[in-house]
Order: structure tokens, then C-alpha cells, then sequence
């Protein structure tokens, strides 16, 4: 029997990319998975298209920056399914642009969508997850672990992401909660996709490419989704893909100067 089997996941972002392929991975192991997004297109092929392959799903359009959205999210869930096993904290997006270009109003917007959003859902979900010792999954970057050129305010909003999820696995570990930080680099896509520049339009071509042109080959997204599982089965903390990109991590922490070396010649 799968380990998965009859558990109920709530994938946020989940009508698209990565999202839709977390959301697929968990429905082949047969739990019961909830997909929330923006766009109720999206959202009800993605539904429509799990249930076609035998799955048990539903689709939720939700604004998850709104409070009042989140909290008619979850019940919603509970009221289909009858409580929930995981939480994906998928929903998100990146940027391009200089730092100093970015504006305030930037910052504060895509801290909304990638971190404040974050916090809301998780707020709502933990009363869900404790009684079945259950599973936070938050979906950062390898921006979580080091900053790079170019991308706005895009590190600052990941850096958040993973201080939280150590600070609810050092509060809530005890109490039976799994906690699980994924630090992914670029991940792959069928064709070419540029990020729209935010700040002045000096930002280097390269950077405008998934990953900001950092040289590590993507990550098949299905790859990404079947270590996702393993590592909830096994109740880890983090994953870094690549693997190597620690090393950087921990040279940073060790010799800041060498780290920052390292990411101008790996970017």
C-alpha cells in the first residue's frame, strides 16, 4: 500500500509548473490532493485532468495574498476530503532587476505573494496538520541559501521563506509537525521563457533566463516531485538540488568574500 495512499494534499500554485507537477506526483501515489490557483481556467483543467487519470482531486480558485480567500480555502478542503495530511506552499514568482532599482512597492508586493502568502496558509493549515502529524512543505530556491545578481527583490523574499520554516520546525517539530524546506535550482521548461525586467534595462540578457543565468543544468520537475515525497516519507528538513550547490552554502557562511566569488563566477 503507498504511503500516501487516502492523505490529503493542498497544493497552492498548483494549476501550473511545478505546482502541477507536485500536485500530479502526490495524486500517482494515490492521495487525495486539493489544487488551489489565481486563474479558474487553469485550475479546473488541472482538476478536470487529475480526475481523467483516475484521481481523486478538486480545484479551488483562491487569491491567497487575501485573508478572507485563505480562510474559505481551507474548509473548503476539509469539507470535500474531511481534514488534510500536507500543505505544498508552492505559489509564487520571481523577478529580474538591480536591487537599488527596485522600488519599495516592489519589495513589499512580491513579499505578499512569496512570503506573507506563505505565512497566511500555514497559519490556517497547522490546527489541520498537528492531530495527523502532518506535513509543511515550503518551496524556496536556491535563493534561500545565497543571493545573486539581478533578481530584485526575489532573494530577500526566499531568505524569509527559509528563516520560517526553521523557526516552525525549531516550535512545532516537537509537537509532531514536519517541516520541509525545498531549495531548488532553475527548473526546467518546455521552450524558451524570459523574465520581464523590473528595474533598468542594463540587466544582462543571460539574467533574464531561468535560474539568472546561474550554470547549473535545470531540474526535470518530476525529478523535483518524486524527492519531495521521499524526503516528507522520511521526515527531512531540506533539499538542496543540486546537491553540490551546499558546498557553496557552506563556503559562504565560512569566508563571505569567497562566497560572493563563487556566485560571480557560477552567474
Amino acid at each position: 500500500m503507498s504511503f500516501w495512499r487516502e492523505k490529503v494534499v493542498l497544493v497552492t500554485g498548483g494549476s501550473s509548473g511545478l505546482g502541477r507537477v507536485i500536485a500530479e506526483t502526490f495524486a500517482a501515489a494515490e492521495a487525495r490532493v486539493a489544487v488551489a490557483g489565481l486563474e479558474p481556467e487553469a485550475v479546473d483543467a488541472t482538476a478536470r485532468a487529475l480526475v481523467a487519470a483516475g484521481r481523486e482531486a478538486i480545484g479551488i480558485v483562491a487569491d491567497i495574498t487575501r485573508q478572507d480567500q485563505v480562510d474559505s480555502l481551507f474548509p473548503q478542503v476539509v469539507d470535500r476530503f474531511g481534514g488534510l495530511d500536507v500543505l505544498v506552499n508552492n505559489a509564487g514568482r520571481s523577478m529580474r532587476g538591480k536591487v537599488l532599482d527596485t522600488t519599495p512597492e516592489q519589495f513589499r508586493d512580491l513579499m505578499e505573494l512569496n512570503f506573507i502568502a506563505m505565512v497566511r496558509c500555514t497559519r490556517a493549515a497547522v490546527p489541520l496538520l498537528l492531530p495527523r502529524q502532518g506535513h509543511v512543505v515550503n518551496i524556496g530556491s536556491l535563493a534561500a541559501k545565497a543571493a545573486s545578481r539581478w533578481v530584485g527583490a526575489y532573494p530577500a523574499t526566499k531568505h524569509a521563506v527559509a528563516a520560517f520554516s526553521q523557526q516552525l520546525r525549531l516550535e512545532l517539530g516537537p509537537e509532531g509537525l514536519h517541516v520541509l524546506l525545498v531549495c531548488p535550482g532553475p527548473i526546467f521548461r518546455q521552450g524558451e521563457r524570459l523574465y520581464p525586467l523590473e528595474g533598468l534595462e542594463d540587466v544582462p540578457p543571460r539574467a533574464r533566463q531561468p535560474g539568472a543565468g546561474v550554470r547549473v543544468r535545470p531540474i526535470p520537475p518530476q525529478t523535483l516531485g518524486r524527492a519531495i515525497l521521499r524526503a516528507c516519507e522520511r521526515r527531512k528538513a531540506e533539499i538542496v538540488v543540486p546537491w553540490h550547490a551546499r558546498l557553496l552554502f557552506a563556503a559562504a557562511q565560512i569566508w563571505p568574500r569567497f562566497g560572493d566569488w563563487l556566485v560571480l563566477r557560477m552567474t
